[in-house]
């Protein structure tokens, strides 16, 4: 089996590039959820907010003019925003030194959350920087149906970003609160009950179209193998993945072999493959 080599997304600090990992996310798709923490130490998910409309503003810290300044606008600006919209802000700093800054400017219109801890976020939506870890510069509004209708990562790190743009889309989204999505999968990996059987051939062959370049082995598993550069590039991959595969309750196969991974993937409760393989293969794909 070739060993597919993961694609790259990049950004600018000064000028100088720097590398995107995580899933590389488009308009109009379920919002994966994620894991971080309150300035409290309690663990938030996306799915917390509810059916609010969330705007969520990353930034790499509150300790830099231009996030400490992106922070500050969005709490003035969210002072006119409708009641079904919560302000969210997402970065790596410690929560200790997030609370000191909320406290020490008055931030009261946005919640501001940490990515210390897990990555989550940064992972899931394709912002984390992989040579300083910390979260890019963007902004995201997922509708109260939890779709992600607008994402715009800055591309320059040092310059702020453009709010006028964010507001516009946020006031099209609140006129037209709702979208139809056509997904062949659920966005998430379930449990599977009791007595569950494995996919049956004909949708299997149909599935496999969806996610490209994985192997159909004995019937029952997928598999797929990437290549690096070498072994820490390959174990950081794994990594990622890792943190993903916990979140969906999936428990992937990895074998690495120093600069090769190849993953497993089938659904032992079944005796075969299920739906979250094909879920979980086609996050994986959207891995960079």
């Amino acid at each position: 089996m070739n060993g597919e080599e993961p694609m790259e997304r990049q950004i600018k600090f000064n000028g100088n590039p720097l590398t995107l990992v995580g899933r590389a996310l488009k308009e109009n798709v379920t919002a994966p959820s994620f894991r971080v923490v309150s300035t409290d130490l309690k663990e938030v998910t996306l799915g917390d907010f509810g059916n609010k409309i969330k705007v969520i503003t990353s930034f790499p810290s509150s300790d830099t003019p231009v996030c400490d300044l992106q922070v500050k606008e969005f709490n003035k600006r969210a002072v006119n925003f409708s009641h079904e919209v919560t302000v969210i802000g997402i970065s790596k700093d410690l929560p200790f030194a997030q609370k000191r800054f909320c406290d020490l400017n008055k931030i009261t219109n946005v919640t501001t959350l940490s990515d210390y801890k897990y990555s989550s976020f940064g992972i899931n939506y394709g912002l984390l920087i992989k040579e300083l870890n910390l979260l890019a510069r963007a902004v995201l509004i997922v509708d109260n149906n939890n779709i992600l209708r607008y994402l715009k990562v800055v591309e320059e790190l040092t310059t702020p970003p453009d709010y006028e743009d964010a507001l516009e889309n946020l006031e099209k989204i609140l006129n037209k609160p709702s979208i139809l999505l056509r997904e062949e999968l659920p966005s998430h990996c379930k449990p599977c009950e009791a007595g569950t059987l494995p996919l049956p051939e004909e949708k299997i062959k149909k599935l496999l179209e969806q996610i490209n370049s994985w192997q159909l082995v004995e019937d029952k598993k997928l598999v797929k193998e990437f290549k690096f550069k070498d072994f820490l590039e390959a174990k950081y991959f794994l990594d990622l993945v890792s943190i993903i595969a916990e979140e969906q309750g999936h428990h992937p196969t990895f074998t690495l072999i120093y600069n090769k991974l190849r993953i497993t993937l089938t659904t032992h409760a079944v005796g075969g493959l299920s739906d979250n393989d094909f879920i979980m293969a086609g996050i994986i794909n959207e891995l960079i």
